[in-house]
């Protein structure tokens, strides 16, 4: 009986292995695999790098907001962390139904520079 046990094991471990490589090979060919092949793991807002550990946090953002618009030279797509996609989005929806009560909606998109002030901040720690 344990023999057996081990056997049934193993295959659905094999199952198991070739399942998810078969889930990585369709993944690979979504948008998604193919912007994180394409482009830097960095968000292309606040400039946040990615590694393979937190690399769920990084998503795909569609510039005209089309999802069904996914060229393969990615021109649509720009990979920005969870939260720049949701304020981007959020700004995006402010914008199109027309709520301009939002200070935020007089700022132009993209133009935070996280590193603006860098020089003066390292010249402060000497």
């Amino acid at each position: 009986m344990t023999i057996k046990k081990v056997v049934l094991n193993q295959e659905k471990l094999n199952q198991i292995v070739t399942d998810a490589r078969k889930n990585q090979a369709d993944r690979e060919q979504s948008y998604r695999g193919q912007a994180l092949k394409m482009y830097p793991w960095i968000c292309g807002r606040c400039a946040r790098e990615f590694t393979n550990t937190n690399l769920t946090e990084l998503t795909v953002h569609h510039r005209n907001h089309n999802h069904d618009d996914n060229p393969a030279d990615g021109s649509n797509w720009e990979l920005l962390c969870v939260y720049c996609h949701d304020n981007e989005h959020q700004r995006y929806e402010e914008t199109r139904f027309g709520n301009s009560s939002s200070s935020t909606s007089n700022v132009p998109m993209g133009s935070h520079n996280p590193f603006a002030n860098l020089k003066s901040m390292l010249e402060s720690k000497k």
